[in-house]
């Protein structure tokens, strides 16, 4: 009879040393060029491999089921399936977890923009750095190892902000990276506020980012004053020497069409690779023909984009007594099918602009599967939440699983992407260097004990 299958409750996990995972099973997206090849991937672009972890580090991957000769430990993990673990490239750590205090009394983008301007002055440094751990502390757990946040950044609030983000930078340094990313709209860089973000900025090794609409209102048809705008904000990153990420035509409005002008103003400014966009939703409502015309503008300019879907599907499309009839997502297999980097991130979390959400990055990716419908087939899709951020983010070590990289890994109960894809996966083991991280995220009462 052929052995019984290995219970994932009863595998016994290795501390800190020189131990082999074999049988292990991990999507070819997600492995370093410098995998012991050739491998077969199965119809979901999966490889069967076995990992050596030596102090922390990964320092070999070979095909699976081939003689060890190696007294290290071994782990049969049963054909289990082994990520690097996950990026969220687009997030909002600052607006986190406001929901119970400053609703969106109709899920409506509009009123999530005035629900957060109106909690805004609750912002202190203390009531920041609550939130803002909290996040850091579900997402570390459920696997996340790298967040690019954007930071609400005004003139009455942009130094306390950045500060608070600067000190988690730092204590968190050994468990995530942390990136900052200047949000405001960005006519608000006209004149001597540009200049103090950019340094701000600068200072906090961060990006300059914005909204690519009018100070006051929702996306809509371009300023007409957008170059000019766009000139400023590159003028300031390239004096600064910082990347760029903007929030771009988060409607549905075909007439928001700021993206071809964000393209354009990389060219003129030599930023070629060195732009990020997110949202990008109006463009998947607009005509094919000028779909086409911006995906060759984007293309030229090796502009990366970002999708929101759990978040935008939340907003797009939103009225009241009607049933939605759009996704509020972007084209992106006509963005993939051209080269265009694109990758998927979970956005905001329990505030205004959505009121549900705990930082799992693999929530954002299961989600995105279905929305998106990047499933038949599967191969590239874990892609949208790890090598691909990770390489336009810049975060070395990260998103990645190959020889000489940190063992910053996610162990799933589940053989294939399929079954990832069809449980929560709540039961995934997160190992950190050799460490098993445990007590899974925190609880709720963390974030009510400092409300009283």
């Amino acid at each position: 009879m052929p052995p019984m299958p290995i219970k994932f409750a009863d595998i016994v996990w290795p501390a800190r040393g020189r131990y082999w995972l074999t049988d292990a099973r991990v999507p070819a997206c997600l492995l370093d060029g410098g995998a012991v090849m050739p491998m077969t991937a199965d119809a979901e672009g999966v490889v069967a491999v076995d990992i050596l972890v030596d102090d922390g580090k990964i320092v070999r991957v070979a095909s699976a089921n081939r003689p060890i000769d190696d007294s290290a430990a071994s782990v049969d993990l049963g054909g289990r399936q082994v990520w690097p673990t996950l990026i969220d490239i687009h997030t909002h750590l600052d607006k986190g977890h406001t929901v119970d205090r400053s609703p969106n009394p109709d899920g409506s983008f509009k009123n999530a923009r005035l629900a957060a301007v109106a909690d805004r002055p609750n912002w202190t440094a203390s009531d920041l750095r609550r939130r803002m751990e909290f996040g850091l502390r579900c997402a570390y757990a459920y696997g996340v190892s790298a967040i690019r946040t954007h930071i609400d950044t005004y003139p009455d609030s942009a130094e306390r902000s950045w500060q608070v983000l600067r000190e988690l930078r730092e204590e968190w340094k050994a468990r995530v990276d942390l990136q900052g990313v200047a949000l405001c709209p960005i006519g608000l860089f006209e004149d001597e506020f540009g200049d103090r973000v950019a340094s701000l900025v600068a200072e906090s090794r961060g990006l300059l980012g914005g909204v690519t609409r009018a100070p006051v209102g929702d996306h809509g048809a371009p300023l007409g004053n957008i170059d000019a705008l766009l000139d400023r904000v590159f003028s300031l990153a390239d004096r600064y020497n910082l990347n760029v990420d903007l929030h771009v035509d988060e409607t549905h409005d075909p007439a928001a069409a700021t993206l071809p002008f964000v393209a354009r103003a990389a060219l003129r400014h030599g930023y070629k690779g060195r732009v990020v966009c997110g949202h990008c939703c109006s463009l998947a409502m607009q005509p094919d023909a000028e779909i086409d015309r911006t995906l060759d503008l984007l293309a030229a300019a090796e502009i990366a984009v970002v999708t929101l879907p759990t978040v935008n599907m939340y907003l797009q499309d939103r009225q009241q007594g009607r049933t939605p009839r759009w996704r509020g997502v972007t084209v992106v297999k006509e963005m993939l099918r051209r080269g265009i980097r694109v990758a998927a991130a979970g956005d905001n979390c329990r505030d205004s602009f959505y009121a549900y959400g705990d930082h799992d990055v693999l929530d954002t990716f299961r989600q995105a599967v279905r929305i998106l419908h990047l499933d038949h087939p599967l191969t590239g899709a874990p892609a949208l939440v790890a090598t691909t951020p990770a390489a336009f983010g810049g975060f070395k070590g990260h998103g990645r699983l190959g020889t000489g990289a940190p063992a910053r890994l996610i162990v799933f109960n589940a053989r294939t992407i399929n079954e990832i894809l069809s449980r929560p996966q709540s039961d995934r083991v997160v190992i950190d260097r050799a460490n098993r991280i445990l007590g899974g995220a925190p609880d709720y009462s963390d974030l009510w004990e400092q409300e009283r």
